[in-house]
C-alpha cells in the first residue's frame, strides 16, 4: 500500500492539475481539474449551460475541451452526471478529461520496473500477401534495429519519439519505451507490418483521454489502419464508458480492428477503452500461459488473453546512474528488456490479427473473428480466449 501511495503522490506532483475522483466508495479515478469534454454536436448546448463558469473552448478532432474558472470550484464529475443525464440514454456527450495510463504499473498494478535483457533475434521476414498497418497509440517509438531502416519507420514524426528522461533526473522515466517495446511485440507475430506510432502519454506512463481522441481523430482521418493497438486506458469516475472516447473509436469505421489492454488492477472492475463493445479487450496470462497473471483486471468484458509475464522484446538505449551490485548493471539498457503487464499480452493480439491478415490477404476484421473464435479455441471465464504465444 505505500508503494502504491508513493507512487499517486508521485503521479500528482509531476501533474498538478490532476485530481483524484471517488464518487463511490474503493472506486477511485483520475482526471483533469476543471476540463468537461464535449461532442461538437453539443458544445454550443453545453457552453450556454456552464456559461456562469466558463473560461475558455477548443474544438478539434470533433470534441470540445472546456475549461472551467478555477476559483468557481465546480465538480466537473457531478456536472458531467447532470449535462449527460442519469438515466441510461445520455441527454448530451460529455465527460470529464480522464487520465489515462499504461499498463505496467499503476496502484495495485505489477511493482517491477522493465529489466535489461540479452538481445532477441529479430523478427524474421514473413511472406505477405497484403500490407497491414498497425497503430500504436503510447509514449512514441524510438529506433531501434529491428525496424530503423524500414520505410515506415522514416515517415514517423518527431513529435511522435519517446522521451526517456523529461524530468532531466538522469533516470530512465517510470515508462520510457513503453511504446517501443509494444512496437515488438507486434512485430513478433506480424514481422511485415507497418506501423504508424502515435504518442499519447508521457515516458511517466500519464496522459489523458483528450489526447487518445485527438490521435483517433488523426487515424480516421487518415483512414488506412488496419489495427489500433492501445495499450493504455483509466476507469471513468462513473464506471459508464466516455461517450467522447466511444464515439472517437467508432469513427474509425468497421474494417478497423481496436485491440485495447484490460488493465492491471487484479480486478473485473470495467477498464476503458477496453470494456467498450466494439474493442478487443485483452488480459493477461502468467508465465504458464495457464491462468490468469495475478495483476490482471478480468471479468464479462474482457475477449482474449495472452501471456503477459516476462515478455521480451525491443526496447530503447539508456544507461541510468545506479551502480551495478556484482557487476550487474539494472539501468542499462541496450534496446532490449522483459517487462510484465496487460500492456504486453495486447499486441500479441493486435500483432496476431496483423500477422494473419497479411499472411492471408484478408481483412483484419476476418482475422480477428477466425483468432477469437470461441468454437475453435480454448476459453478461460472471465479471460475470453486463451491466444497462445
Amino acid at each position: 500500500m505505500f508503494d502504491q501511495e508513493a507512487r499517486l503522490e508521485r503521479l500528482l506532483a509531476r501533474h498538478p492539475d490532476a485530481v483524484v475522483v471517488e464518487t463511490a466508495p474503493g472506486r477511485p479515478a483520475l482526471i483533469r481539474r476543471d476540463q468537461l469534454l464535449v461532442a461538437d454536436h453539443d458544445a454550443a448546448a453545453a457552453h450556454d449551460l456552464v456559461r456562469r463558469w466558463h473560461d475558455s473552448s477548443r474544438v478539434e478532432h470533433g470534441v470540445a475541451s472546456l475549461r472551467l474558472r478555477a476559483p468557481a470550484r465546480v465538480d466537473v464529475c457531478e456536472l458531467a452526471a447532470r449535462l449527460g443525464g442519469d438515466g441510461r440514454h445520455r441527454r448530451l456527450s460529455v465527460a470529464p478529461n480522464h487520465l489515462v495510463y499504461g499498463q505496467p504499473m499503476w496502484w495495485s498494478g505489477p511493482a517491477e520496473p522493465p529489466r535489461p535483457a540479452e538481445p532477441v533475434p529479430a523478427p524474421e521476414a514473413a511472406a505477405a500477401r497484403r500490407e497491414v498497418t498497425v497503430a500504436v497509440l503510447d509514449t512514441g517509438l524510438s529506433p531501434h534495429p529491428w525496424y530503423e531502416d524500414a520505410d515506415w519507420f522514416a515517415e514517423q514524426p518527431a513529435e511522435d519519439a519517446e522521451v526517456l528522461d523529461a524530468d532531466l533526473d538522469f533516470e530512465l522515466d517510470a515508462q520510457a519505451g513503453h511504446g517501443t517495446f509494444i512496437a515488438g511485440v507486434v512485430l513478433r507475430y506480424a514481422p511485415s507490418a507497418r506501423l504508424r506510432a502515435h504518442r499519447v502519454i508521457g515516458g511517466d506512463g500519464v496522459g489523458d483521454e483528450l489526447e487518445v481522441i485527438r490521435a483517433l481523430g488523426r487515424l480516421a482521418a487518415w483512414g488506412r489502419a488496419d489495427v489500433v493497438n492501445l495499450s493504455i486506458g483509466c476507469h471513468t469516475f462513473d464506471d459508464r464508458p466516455s461517450p467522447l472516447l466511444a464515439r472517437a473509436v467508432a469513427a474509425l469505421g468497421r474494417r478497423t480492428v481496436v485491440v485495447a489492454c484490460a488493465g492491471n488492477s487484479a480486478g473485473d472492475r470495467p477498464f476503458w477503452p477496453a470494456a467498450l463493445k466494439p474493442v478487443v479487450a485483452v488480459a493477461a496470462l502468467d508465465a504458464g500461459g495457464d491462468d490468469r497473471a495475478w495483476f490482471s483486471n478480468y471479468g464479462w468484458w474482457v475477449d482474449a488473453c495472452a501471456p503477459g509475464v516476462d515478455i521480451a522484446s525491443s526496447y530503447v538505449r539508456f544507461d541510468g546512474p545506479r551502480p551495478g551490485p556484482g557487476g550487474v548493471d539494472p539501468d542499462a539498457f541496450e534496446g532490449y528488456a522483459t517487462w510484465s503487464g496487460t500492456s504486453f499480452a495486447a499486441p500479441a493480439v493486435a500483432g496476431r490479427i496483423a500477422g494473419l491478415a497479411a499472411a492471408e490477404g484478408v481483412g483484419a476484421v476476418d482475422a480477428a473473428d477466425r483468432l477469437l473464435d470461441p468454437a475453435s479455441g480454448r476459453t478461460l471465464p472471465d479471460l475470453g480466449v486463451v491466444v497462445g504465444a
